[in-house]
Order: structure tokens, then sequence, then C-alpha cells
């Protein structure tokens, strides 16, 4: 009697991740890499109309010089990430901080186009649920110092 082979531990791995979180990582990382770049390219058009408000706080962002490069860089940071498969739990808890404030802006200023947001917030938790192991660590109440 032989004794069988010990499993590759990457095909091991690869066989327990459900196929939508492969699907919902990839979606995740198409829709923040093409958003991402289009922060820098410009290659979507802009609204010709937008809801009172929009404009002048859009104006602000602009005016700060800093925020929509950090903005569209995050984006285009995890989107990558996400596509290539690496530290997908670092570029969730990354990209959560910007899908909060998608979601408020348009709970606040734009509702009728909440739905993205909504569908991509729902994704990366999704996702935090299905690596919830990661962030155990993250979320001992009392950590101590290696």
């Amino acid at each position: 009697m032989t004794a069988s082979p010990s499993p590759n531990p990457e095909q091991t791995t690869k066989s327990r991740t459900p196929i939508f979180a492969v699907i919902a990582r990839i979606l995740m990382g198409i829709a923040f890499t093409v958003f991402g770049l289009n922060g820098f390219l410009h290659f979507m058009p802009e609204p010709k109309t937008m809801p009172p408000g929009v404009g002048e706080f859009m104006t602000g962002l602009k005016a700060s010089g800093y925020f929509l490069p950090l903005l569209f860089g995050t984006q285009l940071l995890v989107g990558i990430l996400l596509l290539l498969n690496l530290f997908v739990p670092l570029a969730l808890v990354l990209i959560m901080p910007v899908l909060v404030n998608i979601i408020l802006f348009h709970v606040f200023m734009q509702p009728s186009g909440i739905v993205p947001g909504a569908v991509l917030m729902a994704l990366d938790l999704y996702l935090a649920w299905v690596y919830r192991d990661a962030y155990r660590a993250l979320l001992a109440m009392r950590a101590r110092p290696a």
C-alpha cells in the first residue's frame, strides 16, 4: 500500500475559493481600475447637468489639490491588486472608506446614482466575509505587540 501524495497547497487553496468570490474580486478589480484610470485620463464623459450642491462639492475637492489624485490613485491601486489577486484583504480595507463616501455622497447629494456604489459595497462586504480569517488579528480587542 502506497501513501497518497500530499495535495499541493496552492491547488487546495484555489479549490476552496468559492467561484462567486473570484467573480466578485474580478468585477471589483475591473470597476476600480477603470474608475481610477478615468480619474487620470478622463476617457468617460462628465455629466452635463448635476444636482444642486454636487458642482460645488466637486469644485472643493479639485481645489484641495491632493484629494482627487489620492482618490483615483487608491482606486487604481486597489483595482490592480484585486485583478492580480495580490494583498486582497488589504485592498478591501483600503477601498472601504472610498465606498462609504460613495454611498454617503449618493444618499445626501445624488440618490439616483446609488446603485453602482451599493453593488460595489455589497461585493466588498461579501469578500471581506470570505477573507474574514485575514482580519482576525486586526479585530482583537487587546492586541499585544510582538
